[in-house]
C-alpha cells in the first residue's frame, strides 16, 4: 500500500516499538490500520504529526514569522523615515515662512480706503448731475468752498494714502519706477480721451475733436501729475529714511522729511509764481453767431487773485494756448457776469470781458499746488503703516486735520489767502485736506475699528471699481450710449423718458425729480453694478 511521502519512516519506528511490546500479527494489523488513518487525521488536525515533519513545519512557521517581522520592521522604518521627512519638510516650510520678508505677507485690507474712494465718486456724480439745479452744491464761482469743491482734493488725498501702502510692497526701485510711469501714462491717456473733447455730453451725440481746440488738462491728468511726483519721491527716498521710528510725536514727520521737502518745494514754486509773476494784458477770440469777436483784458500787475489777472491762468495760456483751455469756467456765474447768480444764466450786457474768456480749472500751476494734497495723503498712509494701534493712528490723523482746518480758516477769513478751488490756493489745500482727514478718520473708526462695514458696503463696492464708475457714470459714457438709441428725435430716448416720466412728472418738480433721479437711477444703479462685479471678482484698475 502506498503512503504519502515521509509517513512510512515514522510509522516504522512505532512498529518496531509495538512489535517488542505487543508482538504478533495483531500488532502489525493495528499498525497498518493506524498508518492508513494518520494522513486523514493529520489533515483533520486530530492525528499525531511525525517529529521530522513537525520540525520542518516549525522551521517554516519560524521563517514565516521572521519574514513578517522583517516586513513589519521595514514598514515601520519606512513610515518612520517618511514621518521624519515630513517633519523636516514642515520645519523647512515653517523656517522659510518665518524668513519671508514682510512685504510678501498678505496684509489685511483697510476697508476705509475703498469706502472713502467710493464716497468721493458718489459725491462727484451727485454734484455733476444735480449741481445744475442745486447751485449750492455746485462749484463755487470763485472764492469759497462748496460740496463739489471737495471732490478733487479728496481724490488726491486718497491717492496719496494708497501710494504709501502700494509702494511698500514693491522692494525694487526699478520695478516701482516702471509701474509708476506706466500708470501715469494710462491716466494721461484716459484723461485726454474723456475730457480732451472727443467724448461729449450724454445729450450730444457728436464725436471727434478738433486738434486746434483739444483740452490737454483735466481731472485724470491732474491726478497723473500728482501721482507721478509723490510716487517718485517716495520711491527714490526709500533708503534715506529709518526703518524704525524714533520716539516722539513728530518722529513720523522727520522720518519722511524728503516727502515733506518735495511738498515744500511745490509750495514754494506755486507761491513765488503766483505772487511774483507779472501778468500783462491779454486777448482772446469768441466765435458766436455774429462771427469771431476779439476781447481784450487789461492787467499789467502781479499777485492778483481775481479771475482776470491771476498768474494761474496766465501760465496756462502761455503753456497750453488759450484755445486749449476749458471754455465754460465757473466764474461766469459770478454777480459781475450774470443776474442769475449763483446759478448759470445769460451774461449781463455790462459784463467784463473776462466773463467770456476760457480758464483751465485743472491747469499746470494749480496742479503743482495740488501736489500738497497728495503729500498730506501719503503722510496719512505712513501713519497707517508705522502706528499699529487704532488710538495712535486716530490721534495722529485727527490732530493734523484740526491744525490744517485752523490754518485754512485763519488764512481765509483774514483775507490773506482766500479759499479758492480754481486757483488751488494754499488755504484751499489746508481746508480740504483737513476735511479729508476728518472724514477718513471717521470712516476708519466706524468701519475698521468698530467693524460697522455693512452700512458702508455700498461705498466699498464703488471704491473697488472707482475707475469704471468714474468713466461710465461721472463722465456720462453709459448715459451717452443709451441716448444713442432714440425714437424719431434725440430727446426721445430712454434716459430722458425715465427722468421726465418716472421722477420729474411724479414729483411735479424739476429740482426734486432730478435729485432723486441722480440718487436712484445713477448712484444706486452703479452701486448695484459695482456690487455684482465685486461678487464676480471683476475690477478695472489702471
Amino acid at each position: 500500500m502506498d503512503f504519502p511521502p515521509g509517513i512510512g519512516a515514522g510509522d516504522g519506528e512505532h512498529g518496531s516499538f509495538g512489535d517488542r511490546g505487543r508482538g504478533g500479527p495483531l500488532a502489525q494489523a493495528t499498525h497498518t490500520h493506524s498508518a492508513m488513518e494518520d494522513p486523514r487525521r493529520v489533515e483533520e488536525g486530530l492525528g499525531h504529526i511525525p517529529l521530522e515533519d513537525y520540525d520542518r513545519e516549525k522551521k517554516k512557521e519560524l521563517a514565516k514569522i521572521d519574514d513578517e517581522s522583517d516586513r513589519i520592521d521595514d514598514d515601520d522604518t519606512e513610515k518612520e523615515g517618511r514621518s521624519r521627512a515630513e517633519q523636516d519638510d514642515q520645519q523647512v516650510k515653517e523656517k522659510d515662512k518665518e524668513e519671508q520678508p514682510l512685504i510678501k505677507k498678505k496684509s489685511k485690507r483697510v476697508a476705509t480706503l475703498d469706502a472713502f474712494r467710493g464716497l468721493t465718486i458718489v459725491v462727484m456724480i451727485l454734484v455733476d448731475d444735480a449741481g445744475g439745479v442745486y447751485s449750492r452744491i455746485d462749484h463755487s464761482p470763485w472764492n469759497g468752498c462748496t460740496l463739489a469743491d471737495f471732490v478733487m482734493p479728496f481724490f488726491l488725498f486718497i491717492v496719496g494714502v494708497a501710494i504709501a501702502l502700494a509702494l511698500k510692497k514693491i522692494p525694487k526701485v526699478n520695478d516701482a519706477v516702471k509701474k509708476t510711469i506706466l500708470r501715469t501714462l494710462k491716466l494721461l491717456f484716459w484723461g485726454i480721451i474723456l475730457q480732451g473733447g472727443y467724448s461729449h455730453a450724454p445729450n450730444d451725440l457728436s464725436y471727434g475733436v478738433d486738434m486746434k481746440k483739444i483740452r490737454w488738462c483735466g481731472i485724470l491728468q491732474r491726478i497723473a501729475l500728482v501721482y507721478l511726483f509723490v510716487a517718485l519721491v517716495e520711491t527714490f527716498t526709500t533708503k534715506l529714511r529709518p526703518t524704525v521710528l524714533a520716539p516722539g510725536h513728530f518722529s513720523i514727520f522727520t522720518a519722511y522729511k524728503w516727502q515733506w521737502l518735495g511738498g515744500f518745494v511745490a509750495f514754494l514754486v506755486y507761491i513765488i509764481t503766483t505772487y511774483a509773476l507779472y501778468v500783462p494784458d491779454w486777448s482772446f477770440v469768441v466765435h458766436n453767431h455774429h462771427g469771431p469777436e476779439r476781447y481784450t483784458v487789461k492787467c499789467g500787475m502781479r499777485g492778483h487773485l481775481g479771475p482776470a489777472c491771476n498768474a494761474v491762468g496766465y501760465v496756462d495760456r502761455q503753456v497750453w494756448g488759450i484755445n486749449h483751455l476749458y471754455t465754460m469756467p465757473v466764474w461766469s456765474r459770478l454777480k459781475a457776469c450774470t443776474f442769475s447768480y449763483p446759478d448759470s444764466g445769460p451774461l449781463r450786457t455790462d459784463a467784463p470781458n473776462w466773463c467770456r474768456a476760457p480758464f483751465e480749472p485743472e491747469g499746470l500751476l494749480s496742479s503743482i499746488s495740488a501736489i500738497l494734497s497728495g503729500t498730506i495723503g501719503i503722510h496719512y498712509g505712513h501713519v497707517l503703516i508705522h502706528f499699529k494701534g487704532h488710538a495712535e493712528r486716530l490721534k495722529q490723523w485727527v490732530s493734523m486735520a484740526i491744525v490744517l482746518l485752523v490754518v485754512a480758516i485763519i488764512l481765509h477769513f483774514t483775507n490773506a489767502i482766500p479759499i479758492n478751488k480754481q486757483l488751488y490756493s494754499i488755504s484751499y489745500v489746508c481746508f480740504t485736506a483737513g476735511a479729508a482727514g476728518i472724514v477718513f478718520s471717521g470712516f476708519y473708526l466706524l468701519i475698521d475699528v468698530w467693524g460697522l462695514r455693512t452700512p458702508f458696503l455700498f461705498l466699498e463696492w464703488i471704491g473697488m471699481n472707482a475707475m469704471l464708475v468714474f468713466v461710465m457714470a461721472a463722465q456720462g459714457i453709459f448715459a451717452a450710449f443709451i441716448n444713442g438709441w432714440y425714437y424719431k428725435n434725440q430727446d426721445n430716448n430712454l434716459v430722458n423718458w425715465i427722468l421726465n416720466h418716472v421722477f420729474i412728472d411724479v414729483w411735479k418738480s424739476e429740482r426734486v425729480g432730478t435729485l432723486l433721479y441722480v440718487i436712484f437711477a445713477e448712484i444706486l444703479f452703479w452701486g448695484v453694478v459695482a456690487g455684482v462685479l465685486h461678487k464676480l471678482r471683476i475690477y478695472w484698475k489702471l
